[in-house]
């Protein structure tokens, strides 16, 4: 059994507390960790003046893989335009990563259909995933900022993409979807973006390399309208980084909750065993109107790390037990409040973890 070298980053609001279970669960599999830990997002701010301090990003770089809780602060909610922000922690590790793939995968466990806002019968069997690329689009285009006085003021966003950009995301959604159900959809605004069209022309070239894979073209809002009525018809949703931020909270509502949807951060640089280096973290934010009350839904932090043991260490059967156990769980009756449906037991944060590491 290798050495499991991961950066523990919880970050802010309820992280630290869905960090440290997803933790207890990885050492139940009596794995050989070694755990290094850093402050990052506001708390960093508050302690170094940056989001993302020095020591943080080494050990980030050093790992074989990074486990993410989640930033964000109400202070600099109500400060939009503050030149330091938590969100700057993730957004430098994917950028200094070169982590260019983020995986959403969005599964429907029977037990939970009825927490879904959505009629059992359209959720039960999705399994698709929503891979957005992840260090270029609006969030990194220049220029970008807010000019000028009131009443004049205005704001520019720049949406960038170069076609190396594009083609690297849509090798990676072929070559998943060659693994799954053969099926990639393609999300984009072509009719109004020109980056969109960059996209869609990258995209059916690159489909005469796969003929065993169905592909098709959507339009982002088409997409979103699809995922609610039809959601088990897609496999391998592939898309830009604003989109893909989008029509991946909306996903999570087929499974539930956010508190149930883990991700993974994957570029091409390999760890030290030989796979991708990787940051996995739930897709919630910092939830801090419920951070310290040991109420928050630890399963997609922990759902993370097994999506972790997969894709950096290609501990396939070690994975397998905690999606397992998370299932059993569920089946068994227990729910954190967001995803409590009457009659089911409602547990905290350290108690569903306890139950998931009773049933490994």
């Amino acid at each position: 059994m290798p050495t499991l070298r991961i950066a523990v980053l919880p970050g802010d609001g309820i992280g630290p507390e869905v960090c440290a279970e997803a933790v207890r669960v990885l050492q139940a599999l009596n794995l050989d960790l070694e755990l290094y830990t850093a402050d990052v997002g506001g708390r960093a701010i508050h302690a170094h003046g940056t989001a993302l301090p020095e020591p943080a990003l080494r050990m980030a770089q050093e790992a074989d893989a990074v486990l993410f809780g989640a930033v964000g602060t109400p202070e600099f909610d109500k400060n939009p335009s503050a030149s330091v922000r938590p969100e700057q922690a993730i957004l430098g590790l994917r950028k200094a990563l070169d982590l260019f793939a983020n995986l959403r995968p969005v599964r429907t466990f029977e037990a939970l259909l009825d927490a879904s806002p959505l009629k059992p019968d359209i959720v039960r069997g999705v399994d698709l995933i929503i891979l957005r690329e992840l260090t270029a689009g609006a969030y990194f285009g220049k220029p970008q900022g807010q000019f000028g006085e009131p009443p004049e003021r205005y704001a520019v966003d720049t949406t960038h993409y170069t076609e190396a950009e594009v083609r690297r995301l849509l090798i990676m959604a072929f070559e998943l979807a060659r693994a799954r159900k053969k099926k990639v959809t393609q999300a984009d605004k072509a009719n109004v973006m020109a980056t969109g069209r960059l996209w869609r022309a990258v995209a059916h070239e690159l489909r005469e390399e796969y003929p065993d894979v169905s592909y098709e073209d959507m339009y982002a809002d088409a997409c979103a309208m699809h995922l609610l009525r039809n959601p088990r018809s897609f496999d391998i949703i592939a898309t830009e980084n604003l989109f893909g931020d989008i029509l991946s909270d909306e996903a999570s509502m087929l499974a539930g909750s956010m508190g149930m949807l883990p991700s993974a951060s994957l570029g091409d640089a390999l760890n030290r065993h030989g796979y991708r280096r990787g940051l996995y973290e739930p897709i919630h934010g910092a939830a801090h109107d419920i951070a310290g009350q040991g109420v928050a839904n630890p399963l997609a932090m922990i759902l993370s790390a097994a999506m972790m043991l997969r894709w950096s260490f290609g501990l396939h059967a070690h994975a397998e037990r905690i999606e397992r156990a998370v299932e059993r769980a569920l089946n068994d009756g227990y729910r954190c409040r967001d995803i409590a449906t009457p009659g089911a037991r409602v547990v905290g944060t350290r108690e569903m973890a306890e139950a998931v590491i009773a049933r490994l």
